[in-house]
């Protein structure tokens, strides 16, 4: 049996070692300690995050405690006066049941995994990549397609545009042959009157018109170009960013959709506040939305706000001047119309005058006529043979009352003045009808100078009427210009053909 030594036999130093021999064990045995502790400290502390190493002046559970109060769920009070439990926001596991909602748990150190890890961040930021190229070509893509359209609609508005200018330049060319055509007249038709200053006044705003109508086809040819290269940039771009997507399990437009960004959908449309969706990504150079891209999608939408300005003008413009040319012809006509009733009526108030001295004429001539008779008459026959006895001045009774002194008869005076003034009457009523002759020459030649005014501005407005027909092309028109046919040439007036004096 063990033997229990006293107290005071026990407090003696029975170890046979030496002190110093076990001073060096004690010391090894520190050390190993202390090694251990902090080796086994570091390897904690390299496996759990930064925030969770504790104080070594606080007790553990209180730096337990302290640690996980952030994860618990918070009381929040609602109108009606209950209460109702919410997880702390912010990324994290929750754990319903025990009310808590730790954080996401970071390593320091590689896991066994992280080659896989690896290889799925390599594919998610590969899958990032060609969804950004994916959503940028689509982008793209519908910015070229709706510069594209654009540029449709532009060259429609330019074809009307290049039309309504022919129309202005086949009326310049109308106003030409119509001044060309009253040129034809003769002289004393050509006296300046308001048909000329309304055909001065037409040219005027034709040539106006057409000059406005030529800037604006030059302004819309330089957006033309600029749509047409910033198309074929989109297109390039867009060909660009489709080859890092080899294969596409949904089209561009579905990309679109579900970004959730209208304003993608249609660049022309300015996006709003509220817009719910993806953001538009910033630029980056060695990503799928580029710098490049940015600078072009914004030119697009640049051309396309400028090219639905230019295709409102241009509209605008068009019809404006179709309505003007319109109003301008028919003002034209409206007056070469008045010009000819008032023609019309001066010519028919000449033709009656023509009627009436002529009726004269035939009178005077008639009573001239009857004079000649008269006077002859009054003569008497030109042989002395042919003279009755009634006549003869020597007759029986005429000498014996001329036998008394005084008794000298009037009667050869008497016939000596009556002849002469028959002869003087005569050569009045021949002047007379001289000067109505002369009358008669001139209105006759006034009236057929009327009725070839009546005739050239019929025809220039039957001319104008017939040309201005949407079937009449501006190449029609010039060749009637540039037609030189003798029959149409003004003739060259004679002496004969001269205004009578």
């Amino acid at each position: 049996m063990p033997v229990l030594l006293p107290p005071a036999e026990r407090s003696q130093d029975t170890r046979v070692g030496a002190p110093a021999w076990r001073e060096a064990a004690h010391a090894v045995s520190r050390q190993a300690h202390l090694v251990t502790d902090r080796c086994g400290q570091e390897a904690v502390t390299m496996w759990q995050p930064a925030d969770s190493v504790r104080d070594p002046h606080v007790a553990r559970h209180l730096c337990r405690a302290a640690y996980i109060q952030p994860w618990r769920f918070r009381v929040e009070m609602l109108k009606g006066g209950t209460t109702m439990e919410k997880p702390p926001p912010g990324e994290g596991v929750t754990l319903w049941k025990s009310k808590m909602k730790p954080p996401a748990w970071h390593a320091r150190l590689p896991l066994p995994l992280l080659r896989d890890a690896r290889a799925l961040q390599t594919a998610e930021v590969v899958q990032a990549h060609a969804r950004g190229a994916r959503l940028t070509a689509a982008r793209l893509c519908r910015a070229q397609q709706q510069i594209n359209g654009q540029l449709r609609l532009l060259q429609r508005q330019r074809e009307a545009a290049d039309c309504r200018l022919s129309e202005v330049r086949k009326g310049l060319l109308l106003n030409a042959q119509s001044v060309k055509l009253r040129s034809y007249r003769p002289e004393p038709e050509q006296v300046p009157d308001k048909a000329d200053s309304m055909l001065t006044w037409e040219k005027e705003e034709l040539r106006s018109m057409k000059r406005k109508m030529e800037k604006e086809m030059e302004k819309s040819e330089t957006l033309l170009k600029s749509l047409a290269s910033c198309r074929d940039t989109l297109s390039f771009y867009c060909k660009e960013r489709l080859q890092a997507v080899e294969l596409m399990n949904q089209p561009l437009d579905k990309v679109l959709e579900q970004a959730g960004r209208h304003s993608w959908v249609d660049i022309s449309r300015a996006p709003t506040p509220r817009t719910q969706g993806q953001k538009t990504p910033p630029p980056d150079p060695v990503g799928a939305y580029t710098p490049e891209c940015s600078v072009e999608l914004n030119e697009a939408k640049r051309l396309l706000m400028e090219s639905k300005e230019t295709l409102a003008e241009m509209s605008k413009t068009e019809s404006d001047v179709r309505e003007q040319q319109q109003q301008i012809n028919d003002r034209v006509c409206a007056t070469l119309a008045q010009k000819i009733q008032e023609t019309l009526e001066l010519k028919e108030k000449m033709n009656m005058t023509l009627g009436l001295i002529r009726g004269t004429i035939h009178r005077c001539t008639k009573f001239n006529q009857e004079m000649y008779v008269t006077c002859g008459l009054i003569k008497g026959p030109l042989s002395e043979c042919h003279l009755e006895t009634r006549e003869k001045l020597n007759r029986a009774l005429v000498r014996v009352y001329q036998r008394h002194v005084g008794t000298q008869l009037p009667e050869a005076a008497r016939l000596t003045q009556g002849t002469d003034q028959l002869q003087r009457h005569i050569l009045h009523m021949e002047k007379n009808l001289k000067e109505l002759l002369a009358a008669r020459d001139k209105l006759s030649w006034s009236h057929n100078c009327k009725k070839i005014g009546h005739e050239v501005d019929h025809s220039v407005v039957r001319l104008r009427r017939r040309q201005q027909h949407p079937h009449v092309c501006y190449e029609e028109a010039l060749r009637l210009v540039e037609d030189c046919d003798p029959r149409t040439q003004p003739p060259e007036r004679s002496k004969a053909s001269a205004v009578p004096k």
